[in-house]
């Protein structure tokens, strides 16, 4: 069935997992009941629509911005539209330790602060940029001089393979810099300063790693290589607008602190 069949696939999995879920759910004791009076608004809707709709925002316009980046490559040509693809497979799995870390500090921190605890908290962002560039060094130096290992495991084509690894070269500071990104986004996700997080999303897809990608993709003789610079570079952008902002925001507590 060809792709088709990869998409019934994946819908059959997730219809089974829903039958199962309410099988387990109805065969379990909650601590609380559940019925159709319990589904209606609840007026402290408006303070999670307040801070969750920056986020899902940010995200939805982080994912068009990187649509326009495929569009940008496959303008390359067939193999660096193939091999981006296949570079992106790989990057999945490396974004798995920043965003790891992003979500369970968003938690650790926002219970600290409830506690009244701001020192652990930022203790605790501090910690989640040492673990994760620390883990971000190996990937970088895999993906900067070896970025063909981890591609062969998903196709044979040596031409593919060689794009995928251009690009993964040029990506590879994200490995450690997305990190330090991340770790920033949780703690200020922690604290409920969500649009600060959606404001810089937004302008480093749009105002860095957009742009930067379409002016390399202009070069004579582009490579991958070039292409896969505006990912950290929009990386290097958010680092220095948190940073900037975490200095203002530590200032303002202090202040708020000793009225």
């Amino acid at each position: 069935m060809d792709v088709a069949g990869a998409a019934f696939a994946t819908i059959l999995a997730q219809a089974v997992s829903v039958v199962l879920s309410i099988i387990i759910i109805r065969k379990q004791k909650l601590p609380f009941t559940l019925t159709k009076k319990d589904i209606c608004f609840n007026p402290e809707i408006k303070v999670v629509f307040g801070l969750g709709f920056p986020i899902a925002f940010q995200d939805l316009l982080v994912n068009i911005s990187f649509l326009i980046l495929c569009s940008i490559v496959n303008n390359i040509g067939l193999e660096a539209s193939s091999g981006y693809g296949i570079a992106q497979k790989v990057i999945n799995f490396v974004m798995l330790i920043p965003s790891a870390l992003m979500q369970s500090m968003s938690a650790f921190i926002a219970q600290n602060v409830g506690a009244g605890k701001e020192d652990r908290a930022r203790k605790a962002m501090r910690t989640g940029m040492g673990i994760g560039v620390a883990i971000g060094v190996f990937i970088f130096a895999l993906a900067f001089f070896r970025g063909d290992v981890p591609s062969q495991l998903f196709t044979s084509n040596a031409a593919y393979i060689k794009k995928a690894a251009e690009y993964l070269r040029g990506f590879s500071p994200e490995a450690i810099l997305t990190c330090i990104v991340f770790s920033y986004i949780g703690y200020f996700n922690g604290h409920g300063k969500t649009l600060p997080v959606m404001l810089q999303g937004i302008s480093a897809s749009f105002l860095v790693r957009v742009p930067f990608s379409y002016l390399f993709s202009l070069k004579e003789n582009v490579t991958l290589v070039d292409i896969g610079i505006a990912v950290p570079l929009a990386s290097v952008y958010g680092i220095v607008f948190f940073t900037i902002y975490y200095i203002i925001y530590t200032k303002q507590r202090k202040k708020e602190i000793t009225l």
